[in-house]
């Protein structure tokens, strides 16, 4: 009985196999990929470039040589010289007067005319995200006003690089006699950059800030375009709370990125900051795809700082660089805990790599909230996202639809167009792994089959230990045969001297009947049938039969039927079920 169970659990074991994993529906379930990569996918259509732009017409005077101050310098290099101060040679009495001209160049140039003027337009690139929907973004205070100081700085240094040269190059050919050489000639250089500076003038500003986007389509290519986007408010630069807020009109169905809490991450914690490094999108030789992706890196969160105004800051080992300014920082889990606002710089002014500094995103929520903005997620994203985890577990027939709505709900989704590609490849491949409902329910169905098939086989092989087998009736008196009794019992010889006889012969028994066990899988030959035993009777390993109560009905034992008794001088007995039974009680014993 116990081989016969443990059986039926192996057969349902083989009939129920594995059955295929099914898709886990959550679009925040991270799939079995790197956090990076998971991340990257996730949040680079909602990280994009930002530029902001100034023109205008750059006014710079002519200048002379003020006579007077020059013949005065002129003496004093003589005495200079003659006190061994300064070689005498001309080459090195030149310089030294250059120098101390560029120490105080108004004292030896003077505004002169006519006015040279120059069409110029200054700016700079940093990383905003998309925070609502409709068009809402977040980036850096920094990102989008320049002080009065540094936007000067910025006109001088990019529309007056040729007058600097022109007029060095004059003040140097005036020098008769001396030997032009690259040292002179950058000393010169220095005067006028000062002086130019000094007296130069802006006309006509204006300033324009824009994000660049992709056309429908798809892709962070060469159809981007530049987006206006509308400042509708900003805190203070650095070291205050530099936080600005974009809007882009027009737009519906944005992919954005999801804001957690402060307390999502903590000291020794990875954070992961996405953005626009300038080392890229400055550098030409990078194609515009290229410089239009965002970057992804990572480090650990070192502390927790404050400023002397009081403003908090977290301190991470995340590299960061010009053009990472006002990028979202993220937790493992996806979520924004901050924005990348600024790092330190080597003495010649170039990004570090040893620390960045993070606005919380608390103080992002406080002036979302003083705009009543609330950050909110569209179905692009969360169908995008859907669509990733499937695409990472390998189920593109599953990733395919969902790429293709989110392309629907948002035609200028710089990605999803390279992953229906991608995906379409991959099903033409023969790579799709998803998982498949219908056969999944065949196979439960099969294997629920199965185990009811084992089941009624366990049924009919137990209940028919207890049932006697049919009995072979003789032969009846005019060749026909007997009714077979649904009682069926075997006689034994009482006695080795006795023969029973019976009435009809000896003669051969046929076990065709309408009941035989041959018909129905009882033993005949030594062989059993189909089913393991005859319709009322199963066949047991030590001869004997047995049937559901081990007597006839109701408990007695009941006489054959259809088959005469016989006489009462045989010692035959009556066995039933395997039990020898006592003659009647009118019988001579």
């Amino acid at each position: 009985m116990r081989k016969i169970a443990a059986a039926a659990v192996v057969a349902m074991a083989v009939a129920l196999p594995a059955l295929p994993a099914v898709a886990d529906d959550g679009a925040d379930e991270r799939p079995d990929v790197p956090v990076g990569t998971w991340l990257a996918a996730r949040t680079q259509p909602a990280v994009q470039l930002i530029s902001l732009t100034y023109t205008g017409t750059v006014a710079v005077p002519s200048s002379a040589l003020n006579q007077a101050a020059f013949n005065q310098l002129t003496v004093q290099a003589t005495d200079a010289v003659t006190s061994g101060k300064i070689s005498a040679d001309e080459r090195s009495i030149a310089k030294w007067m250059f120098q101390r001209i560029a120490g105080n160049v108004d004292a030896y140039l003077t505004v002169s005319s006519p006015e040279r003027t120059v069409e110029a337009e200054v700016g700079g690139l940093c990383t905003g995200w998309w925070v609502t929907p409709d068009g809402y973004m977040v980036t850096g205070a920094h990102c989008v006003q320049v002080g009065d100081t540094e936007l000067a700085q910025m006109f001088a240094q990019q529309a007056l690089a040729t007058f600097n040269k022109e007029d060095a190059q004059g003040i140097v050919s005036g020098l008769q006699g001396i030997e032009t050489d690259e040292e002179i000639l950058k000393l010169a250089q220095q005067i006028f950059v000062t002086f130019n500076s000094t007296h130069m003038k802006i006309r006509g500003l204006q300033q324009s800030l824009t994000v660049l986007q992709s056309l429908p389509g798809g892709g962070v290519d060469k159809t981007a375009k530049a987006v206006p986007a509308e400042l509708v408010s900003v805190g203070e630069n650095y070291p205050g709370k530099d936080f600005a807020l974009l809007k882009v009109n027009g737009q519906q169905n944005m992919p954005t990125v999801p804001l957690g809490d402060d307390g999502d991450v903590r000291t020794g914690d990875t954070l992961y900051i996405s953005g626009f490094p300038g080392l890229v999108t400055n550098t030409a030789f990078f194609s515009l795809e290229s410089r239009l992706e965002p970057a992804l890196t990572e480090g650990p969160y070192n502390a927790t700082r404050a400023t002397q105004t009081g403003v908090p800051y977290i301190q991470t080992q995340a590299p960061s660089y010009h053009g990472n300014s006002g990028g979202p920082v993220f937790s493992k889990d996806g979520k924004v805990i901050g924005m990348l606002i600024a790092g330190t710089v080597s003495e010649g002014g170039e990004a570090s790599e040893s620390e960045s500094f993070v606005l919380p995103v608390s103080i992002v929520k406080e002036k979302l909230g003083e705009k009543n903005i609330k950050a909110a997620q569209a179905t692009t994203t969360t169908r995008y996202n859907e669509a990733l985890n499937d695409y990472f577990r390998h189920y593109y027939e599953d990733a395919l639809p969902k790429f293709r709505e989110v392309q629907a709900l948002f035609p200028n989704h710089p990605y999803v167009a390279k992953y229906i590609s991608d995906t379409q490849q991959a099903i033409s491949a023969g790579k799709d792994q998803s998982p498949r409902p219908m056969l999944m329910w065949v196979l439960i169905g099969a294997g629920v089959l199965v185990a009811l098939v084992v089941a009624l086989i366990l049924v009919k092989v137990l209940r028919g230990r207890r049932r006697p087998p049919p009995s072979f009736p003789p032969h009846p008196p005019g060749g026909g045969y007997a009714q077979p009794s649904p009682y069926p019992m075997q006689q034994l010889p009482a006695a080795p001297h006795h023969q029973a006889q019976s009435p009809y012969g000896s003669g051969p028994q046929h076990n065709n009947v309408p009941y035989g066990a041959d018909q129905y899988g009882g033993h005949q030959g030594g062989q059993h049938g189909q089913y393991g035993g005859g319709p009322y009777g199963a066949h047991q390993p030590d001869g004997q039969h047995s049937g559901p109560h081990g007597a006839g009905p109701y408990g007695h034992p009941a006489p054959p039927r259809g088959r005469p008794q016989p006489p009462y001088e045989d010692r035959t007995r009556d066995v039933r079920f395997g039990q020898f039974a006592p003659p009647p009680d009118d019988r001579p014993s």
